[in-house]
């Protein structure tokens, strides 16, 4: 991977995790970054270690499930004389209850599926004013135990399962990703999506305290963002496919259950995906 300057990155998700280290690992490369978080504080502390690295570094510490306020970043950042060359999706969290947003949406396809959407829906004139844009979603290996299928995506307060709505939400981000890439592409947008593998979090610690007491068997968090990180650059343009989920550099398949497999070609299944986000966003795509 090669310097990044004069680039300029959002990531989302960034105080903890695959976002932090994403973080580290763009300003490094000299990538300039604005960078967004629950946590104030944790934020503040990235940025502060990012500039005295010597790179430029802006925050917005926020929930993204408050849409109000995903729109007053976008915003923001349309505003910023930098422009915007990529965005990292990588903020998430599991929860094993039934919360919903003060949207009325289910929290867990509310984070991973809807604000995605809405962020890089209000970005995209900035991601197709560029040469060449990157769009990196960060799903998990977890995607691969379920299908697609828009009517189970949003699940009720009955029966309520956490792990599952997670999963969900995750295979339905890699259909996302691929409509980005479908839509936008002449416009010079690349739309990439990745999983970090098990990767020793402090998300994994609290959603799934079993899988983190592996310890040593777990991969370091910089090892888990490198992917997100190489796709950002842009170095995967020499493979020539942004087809299948990305892991150690390389597409992979994206079912290995025959269960999961989808019944509908994905461009029908994308598309309708599509037209529920816009929806359950409320976008006037005729403003």
């Amino acid at each position: 991977m090669g310097s990044m300057e004069g680039r300029t990155i959002l990531v989302t998700g960034a105080s903890s995790g695959i976002g932090r280290a994403s973080a580290l690992a763009l300003s490094r490369a000299g990538a300039d970054l604005w960078i967004t978080g629950r946590d104030e504080g944790r934020l503040e502390e990235l940025a502060e270690r990012i500039r005295a690295g010597g790179t430029a570094v802006r925050t917005a510490a926020l929930d993204l499930t408050d849409f109000a306020r995903v729109d007053e970043l976008a915003e923001r950042i349309g505003e910023d004389r930098a422009g915007l060359h990529g965005i990292i999706h990588s903020a998430g969290a599991l929860g094993h209850d039934y919360v919903t947003t003060r949207d009325g949406v289910e929290m867990t396809v509310a984070t991973h599926v809807l604000a995605p959407f809405r962020l890089t829906w209000r970005l995209a004139p900035l991601l197709c004013g560029v040469v060449e844009s990157m769009i990196v979603t960060v799903a998990s290996g977890g995607m691969y135990t379920e299908r697609f299928e828009l009517a189970r995506l949003e699940m009720g307060p009955d029966g309520y399962d956490g792990v599952k709505a997670y999963a969900r939400a995750k295979r339905a981000q890699v259909l996302l990703a691929h409509e980005w890439s479908r839509r936008w592409a002449h416009e010079g947008v690349r739309s990439y999506v990745m999983h970090p593998g098990w990767t020793d979090t402090p998300g994994l610690a609290v959603s799934l305290p079993t899988f983190h007491r592996l310890g040593p068997l777990l991969r370091r968090v910089d090892d888990g963002a490198d992917t997100a990180v190489w796709l950002a650059s842009g170095a995967a343009g020499e493979v020539g496919t942004t087809s299948g989920i990305w892991l150690d550099r390389r597409p992979r398949g994206e079912y290995y259950l025959p269960w999961t497999r989808p019944r509908r070609s994905s461009e029908v299944d994308g598309d309708e995906l599509w037209r529920w986000c816009i929806r359950r966003n409320g976008i006037d795509v005729s403003a």
